[in-house]
């Protein structure tokens, strides 16, 4: 983004964004900032950036902003998206962008420890912190849905810890394969121990989906 940037403006421009994601998760409602020099108006902006942008890019969307605005500290809730595709053979079309799960996964049983997340809690179990090592994080939603061919997992929290969502799921994963009950989620949950979560779900099925201020 800012070699495009700096493409249409002829210098260096630097981005602020609204946050970080792992290596191979998947984005389309990242929030981002910058100060640019343009008199050709917001739209032109748009597809000039767009023109300079790889192919797995794109700006969906431009608009002023105040000039104190950041996109990360002044984010009030942020939602992700997990999918699974839970079939004995592996879709080559879901492949990039979907936890291939071959053994059958009870969605009752994963919904109902995913209910014992909301609220504000020690997440310290789940993931680590970006920086300085406060692991309490406030979740406003936590449920499993079908979407056609799809179990999607969402989750919309305040802010999250480094791996948190993957590493939830992955754990929400050994609930609905019958690997732990759902009291021994929670007992992990709330041991606050690291080494206590299953298995990290990889990134390729995480989305980043949207990112809401006041």
């Amino acid at each position: 983004m800012e070699r495009a940037l700096t493409q249409v403006a002829g210098e260096a421009i630097a981005v602020a964004a609204a946050g970080r994601t792992d290596s191979g998760v998947h984005a389309r409602g990242q929030v981002i900032s910058f100060d640019l020099a343009w008199r050709h108006g917001e739209q032109a902006l748009l597809r000039a950036i767009n023109a300079n942008l790889p192919q797995d890019i794109a700006l969906l969307d431009l608009s002023l902003a105040a000039p104190d605005f950041h996109p990360r500290f002044d984010a009030r809730r942020r939602k992700y998206l997990y999918y699974v595709y839970n079939r004995p053979v592996r879709s080559p079309l879901y492949r990039l962008y979907s936890w291939h799960i071959q053994r059958p996964l009870a969605l009752d049983a994963m919904n109902a420890a995913a209910e014992h997340l909301a609220g504000t809690h020690d997440f310290s179990t789940f993931g680590q912190p970006p920086q300085g090592d406060n692991t309490v994080r406030e979740l406003f939603e936590a449920s499993w849905r079908r979407d056609g061919e799809l179990l999607v997992f969402d989750i919309e929290g305040n802010a999250f810890l480094y791996r948190m969502v993957r590493s939830i799921v992955g754990s929400l994963r050994a609930v609905g394969q019958g690997e732990w009950t759902v009291d021994e989620f929670v007992d992990a949950f709330n041991a606050g121990d690291r080494s206590r979560a299953a298995a990290t779900a990889p990134p390729h099925g995480l989305v980043l989906f949207s990112i809401t201020y006041d």
